[in-house]
């Protein structure tokens, strides 16, 4: 049903921070998280020149729960047009990229 994560796959700082922050709230330490993701080998992008596109986003969709890992997340998808985004989600289900463009997603929730 689901694939395994494909080596290589882009993450950003932001879903790093915050994915490191519910694992340890499970008991799995930070330092057990971060060797996951050189296990898996999970590709940590920065976002940082991206900053006004991010901001735009967060304004774009103030009125909805978006955070700014969200924002990070949608910003990825559109510097990368040939990727899927996994997650679990579900405002993935109304985030546009590039205003008005499907995420394509891999989720429990997808197609």
């Amino acid at each position: 049903m689901f694939r395994e994560v494909a080596p290589g796959s882009l993450v950003c700082e932001a879903v790093l921070a915050e994915a490191c922050h519910l694992a340890a709230k499970e008991a799995v330490s930070h330092a057990r998280f971060i060797e996951f993701v050189r296990r898996v080998r999970l590709r940590p992008v920065s976002l940082t020149n991206e900053l006004d596109a991010i901001g735009a986003l967060l304004d774009r969709y103030a009125d909805a729960p978006m955070d700014f890992a969200d924002a990070c997340v949608v910003r990825l998808a559109e510097l990368h047009p040939e990727a899927t985004v996994c997650t679990t989600d579900s405002d993935f289900r109304f985030y546009r990229q590039h205003e008005q463009e499907l995420i394509p997603l891999l989720a429990p929730f997808a197609p």
